[in-house]
């Protein structure tokens, strides 16, 4: 299987013909959406930012409530993450977990606080975790790290951070890789797992965004 960024939260999931598409944004943002056609999209919430599927191709099955949920080989679950007391139910986040050749993503959306015992039950296993680094309206560099800890995922993607193209004020990936001691890391195109080469020990791995600026 074949992940993506391809910049804020969206990722391209692909594995053979089944593509999954996450929180897919809008032209707005300043980047280009994906102009290739998806089978699945979830949509962890209902900001423009997040919840562009009319920028989807073809005509693809729209995941964007808790539940579980199978479209052909692939099982979906969504989980409604830890809310702040100040935010408005309309503001609210679904973590999804996608299992696709036998590996589990699970992307977390805008999540404002670390998974409680409950939601860690319920998105576990997590072989590879999409997860906000950014602050602004998601967790802080702490939650982050506590939240990684609690997933326990062999890999660890950053997203949702600052980029130069895109008009959204976050603060950069080196505030999270600086805090887990990874200075040098270069980032990918994009990254291929499979269930023999997740490894034991849990990783970050940066990727580049793909999408063109608009």
């Amino acid at each position: 299987m074949d992940i993506t960024w391809l910049g804020h939260a969206c990722f391209r999931l692909r594995s053979d013909d089944i593509v999954v598409v996450t929180d897919p944004f809008p032209l707005s943002i300043g980047l280009r959406p994906d102009a290739r056609p998806a089978m699945i999209v979830t949509v962890s919430n209902s900001h423009p930012n997040h919840s562009g599927t009319d920028e989807v191709l073809g005509e693809p099955r729209i995941f964007n409530a808790p539940g579980e949920y199978e479209f052909r080989s692939v099982s979906v679950r969504g989980v409604m993450t830890p809310q702040l007391p100040d935010r408005h139910l309309e503001q609210r986040s679904v973590a999804f977990t996608v299992e696709m050749d036998g590996v589990n993503i699970c992307h977390l959306g805008d999540s404002t606080a670390p998974p409680t015992t409950r939601h860690i039950d319920e998105l576990s296993p997590v072989d590879v975790l999409l997860i906000p680094t950014g602050g602004g309206c998601t967790m802080d560099v702490d939650q982050v790290l506590q939240t990684m800890q609690d997933l326990a995922p062999k890999v660890v993607i950053p997203m949702h951070h600052s980029n130069p193209e895109v008009n959204v004020p976050l603060q950069g990936v080196d505030v999270f890789l600086n805090r887990m001691g990874l200075s040098e890391v270069q980032a990918q195109p994009r990254l291929s797992v499979t269930t023999s080469n997740l490894g034991t020990d849990m990783r970050v791995v940066l990727l580049a965004p793909q999408a063109r600026p608009a």
